[in-house]
Parts: C-alpha cells; sequence; structure tokens
C-alpha cells in the first residue's frame, strides 16, 4: 500500500513509461514512512528559456529538504555526447538536453517560494539529481562520462533495486543549498507553500477595536499557517484521463480546489480548449480571481488568467447578451440561435436551463469542442424535468461536446465536477452517473482510473464554517430532531462518514442512534479563540423588531469589533422569491434611513435598490457596503459574520425541503459567526433551540427519510439502483466494497472490478460474475446458489459457510481460497 503523500499528478509517458515508473516506485519506497511528501510532476511552469516547465520528481523531506530528480528514460548507445552540462541524444524525442541544470533551475525556482516566508529564507536544503533507469553504472563508466567535469549526481538502474543503496546514494549527494534540518513550523510552511496555501491567505489589516473583539479575533486567526490537506491537494494536482466527480459538503474547499485544478491543466496544456462552468452569477468575480492567483502562482508570476484566451473560458451556464455563457457559447458553434429565458416554460432557474438545452439537443448534432470541462455547483444543474433520452440534459450536453481522451475507450471525457446535493435549492434529483449520463455510461465515476486516480472523491471536512455551525445546518436541513422524523438522510453508515460523521448503533426505523461530527473534520480552529457563543438565535414579536436588532448589532460590529462592511459581513434574507425579494428591500431601506451603507447584489453602487441595467448583474460585493442578498445569489458566497433574517418563512413550511435548504446554504455561508432571527412562533423554533442546546453530540430515534435519501458512496449508489429494478452493472468498479447482508439476486456484475469486498451473507444467488475480480474478497456466508463466476478471479478468497450449489465455477482461479472441499462438491465444473 502506497502513502497517501505520494502525489501523481498525471499518466506517465508513454515513450518513457517503463522507466519513469521504475524510477518513481523506487522513490516510494524509499521514502515510505519518512516525514515527506513527493510528486510525480509537480505544476511547476517556468517557461525560461528552452527548460521543460515541471520537475520529474519532487521530494520534500523533513530531514533532507528538497529534492529534484530528472527523469531519463534513455539508453547508452542514445547518448552521442556531454558537453557542459549540455547532452546530445540520437533517436529520442529531442536532439538535446540539460537535464542537470533544467532540475537545479526547477529547485532554485522552489526555493524562490520558500523565500515569501521569511522563517524558510536561505533555510532550506536542495539536492538535484539525474536518473537513469536504462542504464548501469558500468556502461556509464565504459562511456567515460564518469570522468567529465560535469557529471551530475546520478541514479543508475543497479541502485533503483535496493532501497538502502539508494537512499544512501541520495543522502550522500552533495546538495547545491546545505542547511539544518527543518523544525516542525519550518516543515509546516514548506508543505504548505507547495500546496498553494500562500494563494488563499485573507489580508491582515489593521483592526482598531478591543482585544477581545471579532475583528482582533480574526486578525489571530488569519496569522495562522493553513494545514496540509493531503486528499485536497492530490484532487486539486491531479489531471483524470476520463471523467471525475467530486462530492464535498459546504465549505470543503470546492471552487477553489477546482480553480487550482483548471489553472494547472491551463498551464501544462496550453494548446487544450477548457471550459469553467458554473451555476451562481454572483461567482463570476471570485472563480476568475482565484484562476488568476493559482496561474501566477505556479507560474512564478509570468502569466495570469486572460479572459481574451479562447483556450480557457470562464462560463456561467447559461450566459446572457452581453456575458457569453455555455450553452448560448455551444448553440453558436452549432449555428443555432440560443434561446432566453423568457422563451421557456419554467419559473426555476435550473429548469428553465435544462428546456433550453434539451431544445439543443433535440435539433441538433453537438460538435466536440473541448478538451476538458470543469463544473461547479453540479447538483444546481439537475432538473426534474426535461430529461433527454433518460439522461440530465445540461449534463449531456457538456459531455457531447468534449473530444474523447483515448480513442480506444472514447466513452472517456475529462468531464469533472463538484457538487453537494444539500445545497440544491430546486431540484432534489440527486447526481449519479446514472442520472446524469444514462445506465449505459452508469459506470463512469466508479472505481479508479488505470493510472490510480480515483473517479469519484468524497471531501467531508469542511475548512471554512466552525464546528458547531455546520453541525447545526446538518442537523437542520436534515431534521434530525424534528418530531415528525427525517425528512432526508442516509441509509448506510459510510454515507454518514462520506459526510464527516461517526454514527452509533443500527440503522433501523425507531432505533436509537448516537450521531457525532469529530473536530478533526471542522478544523476552523475559531472555536477555540472565540469563548461565547458562535451561533445566537433571537425571536421577535414583528419585522420593525428584527430589523432594528439587526441595526443595533450591525452597528456593534462596524464600531466596536472592527468588522469591515464588504466581505466580513453578511445579511441574508430567506424565503421564496417574493417575500424575500420585498423583505430584502425593507431591510435595505430601513438600514439606509439608519446611518449604515448597504449594497444590494446587482446594483450598480451602495445605497440602489432598483436593477438599472445588465451591466452589474455578476457583482456581490461593494466596497463600504453591508451586503443584502437572497439566498439564491449568496450561494457560494462567504463572511466572518452573517445575519440570516426571516427564518418564519421556513418555518412556516417546515417540511418543504427546499427550504430547508435554504437555511443549510445560509449557515455555511459562514466563516466564523452567525445570527439567526425570525418572527412569530412556531415549531421550527423549538426545534432550533434543541439543536443548538445538543453540541456535536445528537441521541436521535432513526427513521427512513421521508423526502430523499442522500447517497455518497458507490455502493449506496448500487443498493439505491439495485431497489429501483436495475440490475446491470457490468464492469464496476467497486474495490473494498461493504456490502453485507444484502439482498443482490440476479445482478450482474460481469467484468466487474471486487477485489477485497465484503459480501458476508449477502444474498448473490443467480448473479453473473462471469470475469469477474473478486480477489481477496470475504464472501463468508454468501449464498451463490446458480451463481455464474466462469473465469472470475477468486485468489485469496473467504468462501467459507458459502452456498455454492449449482454456481459455475468453470475456469475460476481459487488459488489460496478458503473454501471447503464439501462446498466445491456442489459447484459445477465444465
Amino acid at each position: 500500500m502506497i502513502a497517501s503523500n505520494f502525489i501523481v499528478t498525471e499518466l506517465f509517458h508513454q515513450s518513457g513509461e517503463a522507466g519513469e515508473r521504475v524510477v518513481w516506485e523506487a522513490i516510494q519506497r524509499v521514502f515510505y514512512g519518512r516525514e515527506c511528501l513527493a510528486y510525480w510532476r509537480y505544476p511547476l511552469f517556468l517557461g525560461k528559456g528552452k527548460f521543460r516547465k515541471e520537475p520529474d520528481i519532487l521530494i520534500a523531506d523533513r530531514e533532507l529538504g528538497l529534492i529534484i530528480i530528472e527523469v531519463k528514460s534513455i539508453k547508452i548507445n542514445q547518448i552521442i555526447s556531454i558537453q557542459g552540462h549540455r547532452w546530445q541524444y540520437k533517436n529520442f524525442y529531442t536532439k538535446f538536453g540539460n537535464p542537470y541544470q533544467q532540475a537545479e533551475n526547477q529547485l532554485f525556482a522552489l526555493l524562490d517560494y520558500a523565500k515569501t516566508e521569511p522563517s524558510l529564507d536561505n533555510q532550506v536544503t536542495g539536492r538535484v539529481m539525474v536518473a537513469l533507469p536504462l542504464i548501469t553504472q558500468q556502461q556509464w563508466q565504459e562511456k567515460e562520462f564518469d570522468k567529465l567535469p560535469s557529471n551530475p549526481p546520478i541514479l543508475f538502474k543497479n541502485s533503483l533495486d535496493s532501497s538502502a543503496l539508494l537512499f544512501e546514494l541520495i543522502e550522500k549527494t552533495t546538495p547545491v543549498l546545505k542547511r539544518e534540518k527543518l523544525s516542525n513550523q519550518q516543515w509546516e510552511l514548506l508543505t504548505s507553500i507547495l500546496s498553494g496555501t500562500p494563494v488563499l491567505s485573507q489580508p491582515i489589516h489593521r483592526v482598531l477595536s478591543g482585544s477581545q473583539s471579532r475583528g482582533k479575533v480574526l486578525q489571530e486567526l488569519r496569522s495562522q499557517v493553513s494545514q496540509l490537506d493531503l486528499q485536497q491537494e492530490k484532487i486539486a494536482k491531479q489531471i483524470p484521463p476520463g471523467c471525475q466527480r467530486i462530492r464535498g459538503i459546504a465549505g470543503s474547499g470546492k471552487t477553489v480546489l477546482l480553480c487550482q485544478k483548471v489553472a494547472i491543466m491551463h498551464l501544462k496544456y496550453p494548446q487544450w480548449k477548457i471550459a469553467f462552468v458554473f451555476f451562481s452569477r454572483s461567482l463570476y468575480e471570485e472563480i476568475t480571481t482565484h484562476i488568476d492567483r493559482w496561474i501566477r502562482y505556479f507560474s512564478h508570476n509570468q502569466q495570469g488568467y486572460d479572459p481574451n484566451n479562447r483556450n480557457l473560458r470562464v462560463f456561467h451556464a447559461w450566459g446572457s447578451e452581453k456575458k457569453l455563457g455555455f450553452y448560448r457559447f455551444v448553440s453558436q458553434v452549432c449555428g443555432k440561435t440560443p434561446l432566453s429565458v423568457n422563451q421557456t416554460t419554467r419559473q426555476k432557474p435550473n429548469e428553465a436551463l435544462g428546456e433550453v438545452c434539451y431544445d439543443l439537443l433535440n435539433k441538433t448534432g453537438i460538435p466536440q469542442i473541448f478538451d476538458a470541462i470543469l463544473i461547479d455547483e453540479g447538483q444546481d444543474l439537475m432538473v426534474d424535468h426535461w430529461h433527454y433520452q433518460g439522461k440530465q440534459p445540461f449534463y449531456w450536453l457538456a459531455y457531447q461536446s468534449l473530444r474523447p481522451v483515448n480513442s480506444i475507450y472514447p466513452e472517456q471525457k475529462r468531464l469533472i465536477w463538484a457538487y453537494d446535493e444539500v445545497q440544491s435549492l430546486d431540484s432534489l434529483k440527486m447526481p449519479t452517473a446514472r442520472e446524469m449520463f444514462g445506465e449505459e455510461l452508469g459506470h463512469l465515476v466508479t472505481g479508479k482510473h488505470f493510472n490510480g486516480i480515483n473517479k469519484t472523491e468524497v471531501m467531508c471536512r469542511c475548512y471554512r464554517t466552525p464546528h458547531p455551525i455546520i453541525i447545526a445546518a446538518h442537523a437542520m436541513v436534515m431534521g434530525w430532531l424534528r418530531p415528525e422524523g427525517m425528512l432526508t438522510g442516509m441509509r448506510h453508515k459510510e454515507e454518514w462518514q462520506a459526510l464527516g460523521y461517526e454514527v452509533t448503533g443500527e440503522l433501523i426505523s425507531g432505533n436509537n442512534i448516537i450521531i457525532k461530527r469529530p473536530k478533526e473534520n471542522s478544523p476552523n480552529p475559531l472555536p477555540y479563540l472565540w469563548k461565547d457563543d458562535l451561533i445566537k438565535f433571537e425571536i421577535y414579536s414583528s419585522r420593525q423588531q428584527e430589523m432594528s436588532a439587526l441595526y443595533r448589532h450591525l452597528k456593534h460590529n462596524l464600531r466596536q469589533d472592527g468588522l469591515r462592511p464588504s466581505k466580513e459581513i453578511l445579511v441574508i434574507v430567506l424565503g421564496e422569491f417574493f417575500e424575500a425579494a420585498n423583505l430584502q428591500k425593507n431591510i435595505a431601506n430601513f438600514l439606509i434611513r439608519q446611518g449604515i451603507d448597504i449594497f444590494i447584489p446587482g446594483t450598480k453602487d451602495c445605497n440602489i435598490l432598483t436593477h438599472e441595467s445588465e451591466e452589474n448583474c455578476d457583482q456581490f460585493w461593494c466596497a463600504g457596503g453591508v451586503t443584502i442578498s437572497r439566498i439564491y445569489q449568496a450561494k457560494g458566497q462567504e463572511a466572518d459574520q452573517v445575519y440570516i433574517i426571516g427564518l418564519d418563512h421556513i418555518a412556516e413550511e417546515e417540511s418543504n425541503l427546499s427550504l430547508r435548504n435554504q437555511l443549510f446554504i445560509a449557515l455555511t455561508r459562514s466563516r466564523g459567526w452567525v445570527n439567526i432571527s425570525g418572527i412569530g412562533n412556531y415549531p421550527l423554533y423549538q426545534e432550533l433551540q434543541n439543536v443548538l442546546n445538543n453540541g456535536d453530540t445528537f441521541s436521535v430515534t432513526f427513521a427512513e427519510p421521508q423526502q430523499r435519501e442522500i447517497i455518497g458512496t458507490d455502493e449506496g449508489e448500487l443498493l439505491k439502483s439495485y431497489s429501483l429494478g436495475r440490475r446491470n452493472f457490468e464492469q464496476a468498479a467497486l474495490q473494498n466494497a461493504q456490502l453485507n447482508r444484502v439482498n443482490l439476486s440476479d445482478i450482474n456484475l460481469i467484468g466487474a472490478n471486487l477485489s477485497g469486498a465484503r459480501f458476508n451473507y449477502t444474498n448473490l444467488n443467480r448473479a453473473k460474475l462471469i470475469a469477474a475480480n473478486l480477489q481477496g474478497a470475504d464472501l463468508t456466508g454468501a449464498s451463490l446458489i446458480k451463481a455464474k463466476l466462469m473465469g472470475a478471479n477468486l485468489k485469496g478468497a473467504n468462501l467459507q459457510e458459502a452456498d455454492l450449489t449449482q454456481a459455475d465455477l468453470s475456469n475460476v482461479d481459487l488459488t489460496g481460497a478458503l473454501v471447503e472441499p464439501e462446498q466445491l462438491e456442489k459447484a459445477i465444473f465444465e
């Protein structure tokens, strides 16, 4: 098992794949268990002179410092001569190279990154080496290259077989820069710099307020070093050779991660046609800013985001007449006039978008325009109507517009989408591959790509929203303490884990279960710095009282807390469109009269209440003004202090899951504090108060979700699809799946990868498992009556107590399997 601190960012090159793999695998063996972080092709794009952009292998080791290894999969007879640092080749992809000098330049560029932190300036040891996996030391010496003054430190073929020898060679290589072992703080800073977290740091400004004020606490918070998250690091820097689905809870960093991913793709493959697509128009500035920062960071400030570069386009999903969106762009390429919102029959924005995509798909074939499409806010592009041939219309339009990654597997296209189904305000459809692309392509995001990159990633850590707030948000959106039972939730413990929760007890209706969120899944340190409550809930007898209290709180934030009005404070108004719009306008008028400057998203300046044109439709913040937003505009935004107004609009119809989702989205906009308020008296208020009193551990009577089941794992998707009557899961990738004690009779798992899966006491009668990989699978007590397993791999599988009556085991590999002779006597062997 290779540790997660070894990151492969892309495929090995076919021409030198064997040699490159040998070196990378040797490095993994040598550095396994050490305090290190290693990359195959770290995304460093210098573009200086003729030097290639990225280092082949970068190792950051706390004791040894930075190590760059340039790999050349070349044979000795392909090197004609070496003059200084210049190597001349024949029968190679290039005639000349400077492998050592190239790697040295890359090292100095990385050391320049380190200089941004004073404690790392001139404090990091650096080594540079060349690896020749196809050349022995003897061959090198026979050519007398070892006698050259410029002979670099080399890792030869014969040194790669011995981990001890390889480590000794690396350790004894004379450093380009020699320094002491890094301290804990220095090591954290170095890994933080490599991951790019300085891009995410917020500016620290002067705060003229007391030591216990919100402003001072934020100042301390922003001075802390962000911890490296290896899962995020892998997802952001890997370029998958096909589809990838990223499911992340609110505040897990999905948008920032996708922006880093698209920046690296663009720098690595500037000739690719790439689209970044999102749903909320107010995110346009944030997304383009993030992409620009990442491009500048990894290009050493030599490049930035260029909106005129047609190879990297940032699109709103629909667009407008003045700003091209994805749908409008594809329509124009197809030679069709794009439809406007007024030409649709649906009021909900997602359904209207689905309708126009459906219309375009019906009118014409879609040309293959793009090499990669990345979609943020994927849950908002799902529809309940307008399915195109059993597929989600927007996703099918995007999929059709992509070129295949590999002509041998034309179904594999680089469509990468991130989503959180709990943040959907309209459709309650789950964005599964089968729902999006149809039954025949339902396998697109199960398992791993052939280079080990996960097709589905699940991010359960919430970095933005503090621990008590994210728990309250999930408790309220699902209805954990709702007297009438949960409205939505998960049926399997693995699904709860995917959201970052631990569940004790059996998930059977009527059973008592304990739900707990470990603090490591909510690493925002604010609860340790702020001793008072982070959530405050207040009920008022009238709207005037509610608005007056809001004014007092804002006045205190601005005068005593040292908070800035824009981007640090956000007011969110709950409710359906018209009631929320009226309340938004009333609050704005009231605050203006009280002398507080406000901003309505989409207007041209502070203290303007009406939208006069489309010119500023994407603007969400305005310097000097407190933004007052309805929930649709607030999606994807965040602030330190969030005020949620009009909870009564949710409480009046508390069983409406879309309205509860509004509350969830509003709560998770907060980086720090939340004030919730409403008027009147409703049962939902007591439910919320009970949630706030519970802390981070809940004792709940489990009930089957009434309106929607949340599914976050491959196993969950399979079981849900099976329960709906689907039986075809051919070629599914379900390594290590937990499928104990379930009914899967008559299922089709032909050619599926089920290695390490657990099927304890599962009903697999008449299952089709032909040529399936069941190596190491646990089938204890499973019922396999009349199952077809011809040609299956059952090496090391546990078949104890399994019923193999009339199971076809022809040409099955049972090497090392735990099975009794009397069991096999009941099976069929042709």
